[in-house]
């Protein structure tokens, strides 16, 4: 096994990493950044007006994502099984 090979296996690990939170971190990021407005507008220090909107958008996310998210990850998964003769030959 050679560098390169394990250069490129554990970048095309974290390229499929990134797809898969990417989704769930982007919506979380942007509710908390109006959630974080809205308090410093109104200086209301409640935490559980950041965590439910939060806790409801991964909640969707996963919903409509989620066996998008999943059938990407087997698909890596499958294809790093059968590349196994190759990489370690």
């Amino acid at each position: 096994m050679t560098p390169e090979i394990i250069y490129r296996v554990s970048q095309d690990a974290m390229m499929v990493a990134i797809k898969l939170t990417a989704p769930l971190l982007l919506p979380s990021l942007a509710i908390g950044l109006v959630i974080a407005m809205f308090q410093a507008a109104t200086q209301i220090n409640e935490a559980t007006l950041t965590f439910v909107p939060k806790l409801i958008i991964i909640g969707l996310v996963l919903l409509i994502m989620g066996p998008g998210m999943l059938q990407m990850f087997v698909d890596y998964f499958q294809e790093l099984i059968r590349e196994i003769p190759h990489l370690i030959g």
